[in-house]
């Protein structure tokens, strides 16, 4: 006996009351057939008239793609998944390989993402600026996800000190570029990927050039006067910005929609003193601290990308570990904004 799940779009359309089953069969056509002696209701939905299963569908057995005719093993899992569910099949997008079909169907099989939406993802470019705490986890899971080019600047090496909560880093590549470091351990996570890595700091003179060529940024810097350059420039040139920052056990994740919304200096205006500006570096960070705040910049950055949900556009998501809480402040623009206000300072642009 095999579990078989089937799309919800059938469950609705068939009036029945479950997508999971329990059924028999040497091989997968068996099977659905076995299903659809007790739903007939599903046959017209799973067959042509000649009796081949419908190509429209993917099917997937312990996880891997595979053929109608394929054998069925005692006690094994079969999705059958809608290839073209989530968007229209927009030829401007690139297409996905049968072996990227089954490493992404969990995605295939949501309605909200669906085979469009992971194309977009396909063809989608994001630069994460810094491969530290932050950067880390949000490289590594946007790899998984198939964002197809990921970009990453990051100036400094890795240090021994780094590994407690950079975890895209090893004990291996201690000494070397992070850029480097990233690279390797993103290759093994997806091979697929085109990574594109600047051994450099993101500055006034390569932020023009760099950040253009890509979709979305994401904050995975450390300080202030880079995510104001990183502002600048994305309002400059319409590129969406999701901000992240972390501080011992707090942080903070907000999104900046260049023309519809605030900006990062509308809510901060001004730099901190030194003297209390948030330092991680003399203060110290909870090391799992990047890894929540991290994914929640991924996932909105892949909304985004797909079109999806809410953003977190004037919403300053703010979290604390100690009290194990997530909070939020709204925000609007700032008329006064020397960013995006209306006297507008284009500070070395």
């Amino acid at each position: 006996m095999s579990k078989l799940t089937i799309p919800e779009v059938l469950v609705r359309v068939a009036g029945l009351d479950s997508r999971i089953y329990s059924v028999d069969g040497e091989t997968i056509t068996e099977a659905l057939r076995a299903l659809c002696q007790r739903h007939p209701q599903l046959e017209q939905h799973f067959f042509h008239d000649s009796g081949q299963v419908k190509e429209h569908f993917m099917l997937v057995v312990d996880g891997a793609l595979a053929a109608p005719d394929a054998p069925l093993p005692e006690a094994s899992e079969l999705e059958v998944l809608l290839a073209a569910s989530g968007g229209s099949g927009s030829t401007e997008l690139p297409h996905l390989s049968n072996d990227e079909r089954a490493r992404y169907a969990r995605h295939i099989m949501l309605p909200q993402v669906g085979e469009d939406g992971q194309r977009k993802l396909k063809a989608a470019k994001v630069l994460i600026v810094g491969t530290g705490g932050l950067g880390s986890p949000i490289a590594m899971y946007l790899a998984a996800a198939g964002v197809g080019t990921i970009g990453l600047i990051d100036f400094d090496v890795v240090d021994q000190s780094n590994l407690q909560r950079q975890i895209v880093h090893s004990i291996t590549t201690v000494g070397t570029p992070k850029v480097s470091s990233a690279r390797r351990r993103l290759r093994d996570i997806n091979d697929q990927l085109h990574l594109v890595t600047y051994d450099a700091e993101l500055n006034e003179e390569n932020a023009r050039d760099i950040i253009p060529e890509y979709d979305v940024i994401i904050d995975g810097c450390d300080n202030y006067a880079t995510r104001y350059l990183i502002n600048r420039v994305t309002r400059k040139y319409g590129v969406p910005y999701v901000y992240g920052a972390i501080f011992q056990f707090d942080g903070q994740v907000s999104v900046f929609l260049p023309g519809r919304g605030p900006c990062y200096q509308c809510l901060h205006p001004e730099a901190p003193p030194p003297a209390i500006a948030p330092n991680t570096n003399n203060k110290g960070v909870f090391g799992v601290l990047p890894g929540v705040v991290g994914l929640l910049e991924a996932t909105e950055a892949l909304k985004i990308i797909l079109g999806i949900g809410d953003l977190l556009a004037g919403r300053l998501l703010i979290y604390d570990a100690l009290s194990m809480r997530f909070r939020e402040v709204a925000f609007r623009a700032r008329p006064s904004c020397r960013a995006c206000g209306a006297t507008v300072e284009e500070l070395c642009l």
